[in-house]
């Protein structure tokens, strides 16, 4: 059958009436300026609180294991590859991305709150951690990378806009996000509340933030059962994180006291460390009050005066009217140097403010140093010593080196050819340093390669060891500035007040060293190169 053309032409639809305008719109938007603020504030939110917790895994990781290095490098790939995966398994959510969100963050408020805590626990009564580290931190990463796509469906809901648009404006809220979380991790959170409460807020933060302004803004979108299940969620993670907050004290300090042998009478956590004293009735009957830094012995009372007779009067039998200490904020080194009447003046320079204050205001530890900070005689100053030694311009006729074995590589770089060169612009060509250098026995290579480190800078070098039972066998390193000077002679001054441990005898028998603690092949360490650091992670690594 035939047909014409006008058999072919399609009726047209009536034209709709002009007081009903027709709007065409996807489904699921939500066409509101407010709206795609509180989104991007739940991004900015989410992502500060992200990096807190990869943070917070670092630090831990640093304080209780040390070897910092690794601790960073192993949560940042593993967090890193974690979020790969999450992004990944998070592709079939997006069709419920609102309630899928809000679960994801709800259990990320959850995991990443409660992260220290599980960490110090199992730390502390399992004897266990890179494993539960690497699980906490790849669950915590899967969670956050499942966030990305999530965020960006429910951004594409808010506004009409190309796809490259609202990838932009999620990545730079993101990345601003994670700045300020950054900042506010050291600036913040460690002064005010600490490690383990620290990640607990961050947690009721990430709670409140993911589940709270997402199924407000997209409230119309969502079934009343999906509400009503996401915030009774929600308020469960926060009642959680809010019960473990109020016991969170005595947690930390039950589980602490699992980590040493006597009562612990102090604890705090800085941003730079975590310090730990501890008292008990000693095998001598006298009281013996311990000081340990990031699980570190420092002294022991019983016997420090061994350790601090061999560190600071050996380097007072030169001249000794001003006098530079480096390390040593308990002030028990600053106690020796002050029994010479002739000092003028010494200036102490300590890292972390918090080591100073207690040695001025803690009963135990001030009786010990006999309130040598409070002498006007002290400067005490709180600065990184190798920062603070390219800015000095005072020249000092004694300077004494007391800082913890480089174990760090915050702590190798004060062990670093350029270290000590940086020293020499404090010095008199007559000026004497003493240098502790851990222990000649149980970590050889290090001790030598510490040695070897201030020669390569310069300095003539007497070597020297003592027995400090607390520690072992212990090293020292007198130098004196100038490539060709030979070695400075060990003895004392002859104004050298009353010892407990040190006299000529001593010291001369201090510079001979048995075949198996003598010179190792080993190298010097300088900031590129910081071998000491390797060498003492290697030999301490048993102990």
């Amino acid at each position: 059958m035939s047909t014409t053309p006008l058999d072919r032409t399609p009726i047209p639809a009536p034209a709709p009436t002009p007081s009903v305008p027709v709007v065409t719109a996807r489904p699921h938007a939500v066409h509101s300026r407010g709206a795609r603020f509180l989104l991007l504030l739940a991004v900015f939110l989410c992502a500060a609180c992200g990096l807190v917790y990869e943070l917070a895994l670092t630090a831990l990781g640093s304080y209780l294991i040390g070897n910092s290095v690794m601790q960073t490098s192993v949560v940042i790939s593993v967090m890193v590859f974690a979020m790969g995966v999450g992004s990944l398994a998070a592709k079939p959510l997006q069709r419920r991305a609102v309630g899928a969100f809000a679960l994801v963050e709800g259990v990320l408020a959850l995991v990443g709150g409660l992260s220290v805590l599980v960490l110090y626990v199992s730390f502390a009564w399992l004897r266990v951690y890179m494993p539960s580290m690497v699980v906490v931190t790849f669950v915590v990463g899967l969670l956050i990378g499942a966030e990305i796509p999530l965020l960006m469906t429910l951004l594409q809901r808010i506004r009409r806009q190309e796809a490259g648009s609202a990838v932009a404006d999620m990545f730079a809220v993101d990345y601003i996000g994670a700045l300020v979380g950054g900042l506010c991790f050291p600036l913040l959170l460690l002064p005010a509340f600490g490690q383990l409460k620290g990640a607990l807020v961050v947690g009721a933060v990430n709670a409140v933030a993911g589940v709270m302004v997402v199924l407000w803004i997209f409230r119309h979108q969502t079934r009343r059962v999906v509400r009503i299940g996401l915030l009774t969620g929600m308020a469960a993670v926060l009642a959680v994180l809010g019960t473990v907050y109020a016991l969170a004290d005595d947690i930390e300090v039950t589980a602490r006291q699992q980590l040493y042998r006597d009562p612990i009478v102090h604890a705090q956590t800085t941003p730079y460390q975590d310090i730990v004293v501890t008292r008990s009735t000693a095998f001598t009957g006298e009281p013996d009050v311990r000081l340990f830094l990031n699980g570190d012995l420092q002294f022991s009372s019983v016997d420090e005066y061994r350790y601090h007779e061999a560190l600071v009067h050996p380097a007072m039998s030169g001249r000794h009217s001003s006098v530079l200490i480096l390390g040593g904020g308990d002030g028990l080194a600053l106690r020796e140097v002050l029994r010479y009447d002739d000092v003028e003046d010494v200036t102490l320079v300590d890292l972390d403010p918090a080591v100073t204050r207690l040695a001025r205001t803690f009963e135990p530890l001030r009786e010990l140093n006999g309130d040598a900070l409070a002498d006007p005689r002290v400067t005490a100053v709180n600065a990184d010593a190798f920062n603070w030694l390219r800015d000095a311009t005072q020249r000092f006729d004694t300077v004494l080196v007391d800082f913890p074995d480089p174990d760090t590589a915050a702590l190798a770089k004060l062990y670093s050819v350029e270290f000590y060169h940086l020293l020499q612009r404090v010095l008199t060509p007559e000026s004497r340093v003493m240098v502790q250098g851990g222990s000649p026995f149980f970590a050889p290579k290090s001790y030598w390669s510490i040695a070897a480190t201030i020669g390569a800078a310069g300095y003539g070098t007497t070597e020297y060891q003592v027995d400090v039972p607390s520690f072992g066998n212990w090293g020292f390193i007198l130098a004196t500035p100038g490539r060709n000077r030979p070695q400075p002679p060990l003895r004392l001054a002859e104004d050298a007040p009353p010892l407990r441990f040190l006299d000529e005898a001593v010291l001369k028998a201090a510079t001979v060293f048995p075949l198996d603690r003598r010179p190792q092949n080993v190298r010097a360490s300088t900031l590129m190169d910081p071998v000491v650091l390797e060498y003492t992670r290697h030999e301490w690594q048993n102990y």
